[in-house]
């Protein structure tokens, strides 16, 4: 895609994240980048310049879900759409969701009118290593063209999921020693591999793809996402972290609030939600919608997530707006949807605030965000506008993507 005119979003209210909201601001796209963003009586236009008068609306980036199986769980396809978890083997390293996403799924029509512009597309919890996670725009023809990081990490899993899928297939794992155990077998063989590579000197070896994948989450090259919800799967997810040495990041974390002291002192990123789901299972009966705030508090860097389509990816800044009314600091909450996400993915340097230099991932709401009323008007990607709600018929349309 390529933004043909300069565009300046004017006398908005504009939040950029990394700095003090502006009562009345301006954000200029160039060039599919933010070109400038401060007050409206300081930004100089020229006469190149479309303008939009955006009195009384908000501006802020695109939101983040660092969480997602958009793409590879595809909602109202069945079996046909669901390429979530390839549960045929404990270790799943090798596999990697950007060969399962369909990038015309109606999800990402969704996120769009919900204002997110990046997401990140997890496998399943279904193994004890599902695969690579990658980190993708909302919009684009096909799925390479959105890439922004892959892979943005590994995903793996403790507790219920792995121990249920293994222990019905009377195979390891079918308790949460060999879940344990499964992981550790896996790193203990990459470390093998990575020293047999190290005394060929360069001479060929027989390529392992399980162990080279996992060879980068050892070398702290990408991180190693975590999947589990109980306090003692926590506990045990930052025991193997020491074990290994590999960077940790918390995916669901439904009771790290319990453990918000010890995370906070370590700096272990924690990517909670979803957070209004029934309690479809023992492992989430104890989830809070304060636990965010909790966890910010402690020092913990937090960001929420959907888990679409757990939770519709539209509804991302709902969950949002009921962790502040629970006490979450309104600042944090709003990181906790952009720069937070973009640091925890590794693409802070191209998303996540209204900085000179990013990316043109742009909304413009119709008034502040974290009230329920309001909704997104306008959205750019890469400085062209790739979703739009025309108020008069009360409908959204999404730039056709072909």
């Amino acid at each position: 895609m390529t933004q043909n005119t300069p565009l300046a979003l004017t006398d908005a209210y504009v939040v950029p994240v990394d700095g003090a909201p502006l009562e009345r601001g301006t954000v200029v796209l160039r060039d599919g980048r933010i070109e400038a963003v401060g007050p409206v009586d300081e930004i100089i236009l020229g006469d190149d310049v479309e303008r939009v008068d955006a009195s009384g609306m908000w501006v802020l980036p695109g939101l983040i879900d660092a969480h997602v199986h958009l793409g590879v769980w595809e909602e109202g396809e069945g079996w046909a759409g669901q390429d979530t978890n390839e549960m045929t083997d404990p270790v799943m390293a090798a596999a990697r969701a950007i060969d399962g996403i369909n990038p015309r799924e109606k999800g990402f029509d969704d996120a769009l009118m919900g204002g997110i512009t990046t997401v990140n597309v997890n496998p399943g919890s279904g193994n004890p290593i599902g695969g690579q996670a990658v980190a993708l725009k909302t919009y684009g023809r096909y799925v390479d063209e959105m890439v922004l990081r892959n892979p943005s990490g590994v995903k793996a899993a403790l507790g219920e999921n792995p121990k249920r899928v293994y222990g019905d297939q009377k195979k390891t794992p079918s308790t949460r020693l060999g879940v344990a155990l499964v992981l550790r077998r896996a790193f203990a063989a990459a470390r093998s591999y990575q020293a047999k590579v190290a005394a060929a000197d360069g001479a060929p070896v027989d390529t392992d793809l399980v162990s080279e994948i996992l060879g980068k989450v050892l070398d702290r090259e990408i991180p190693w996402r975590q999947h589990c919800h109980r306090a003692d799967d926590i506990a045990t997810a930052l025991r193997l972290a020491d074990e290994f040495g590999y960077e940790l990041v918390l995916d669901h974390g439904t009771e790290s609030y319990l453990l918000a002291d010890v995370l906070g002192e370590r700096g272990v990123p924690v990517l909670y939600g979803p957070l209004i789901v029934s309690r479809s299972k023992v492992e989430v009966r104890d989830r809070s919608l304060r636990a965010p705030g909790i966890l910010d508090r402690a020092g913990v860097p937090v960001s929420i997530i959907t888990d679409h389509p757990v939770v519709p990816i539209e509804y991302l800044i709902t969950q949002v707006a009921l962790a502040v009314r629970e006490g979450m600091d309104r600042e944090a909450a709003v990181r906790a949807v952009t720069l937070n996400p973009a640091r925890v993915l590794g693409v802070d340097g191209r998303v996540g605030s209204l900085t000179p230099g990013k990316d043109a991932d742009v909304v413009l709401w119709s008034g502040d965000p974290l009230d329920l009323q309001s909704r997104a008007l306008r959205v750019w990607i890469d400085g062209v506008e790739v979703y739009t709600y025309d108020t008069s018929s009360g409908t959204g349309s999404v730039r056709p993507r072909t």
